[in-house]
């Protein structure tokens, strides 16, 4: 258990390293968060509309909207420019809490990872490693991707490095901790059958 909770906090803190390079440092993700000289124009204007807090998709259908009018949106809306708009009443800035909650949320994802590598009969590095990638590849096209091929965020690539780099090096974490007990083990098991010099 101590092995697989130490496990957890570094692979966790791997994870929320890269999160923290790739949204603040390197700023990747900043093609999804752009400036506009526009913001305080956009936000009054939001503001006065009195929106309840949610996600918009603009131009859309009321949900009593009958199939013929939805195909007459289709029509009318086709090539046109639309907007997706997440709006809030006010900015949450307490950084502290988010980024601790963000740190726990990584912990609980590698432990989830360890309790399916122990479900496997002694995985070696390689194993380990491959796992830890493909579960990066199951993140990303779960929804990034699948969120990209109706919205288009423009921050596809970078949610896509997040997802390799991050689990590839939090995998290379794991794959040498976690199989350092089998490593020993192949190594005593060969030791037993050389044969003895006489």
């Amino acid at each position: 258990m101590k092995k697989t909770i130490i496990g957890a906090l570094v692979g966790g803190l791997i994870i929320f390293l890269c999160q923290f390079l790739s949204y603040a440092l390197l700023n990747l993700h900043k093609p999804a968060q752009q400036y506009t000289e526009k913001q305080e124009t956009i936000l009054n204007f939001l503001k006065d509309q009195q929106l309840a807090e949610g996600g918009y998709i603009v131009p859309n259908l009321p949900e009593t909207a009958s199939s013929e009018d939805m195909e007459n949106y289709m029509k009318n809306v086709s090539g046109k420019p639309w907007a997706s708009i997440q709006y809030h009443q006010a900015m949450d800035t307490n950084m502290t809490m988010n980024m601790v909650r963000g740190f726990i949320t990584n912990i609980v994802i590698i432990l989830l990872f360890c309790w399916l590598i122990y479900r496997m009969n002694a995985p070696g590095f390689s194993t380990i490693l491959l796992s830890a990638l493909v579960v990066g590849v199951i993140v990303f096209l779960n929804q990034p991707y699948t969120n990209f091929i109706w919205y288009k965020n423009f921050d596809i690539w970078a949610s896509f490095a997040d997802a390799l780099i991050g689990w590839g090096l939090a995998g290379l974490w794991l794959a040498w901790w976690l199989s350092r007990d089998n490593r020993v083990a192949v190594r005593v098991k060969h030791k037993e059958k050389e044969p003895e010099l006489v």
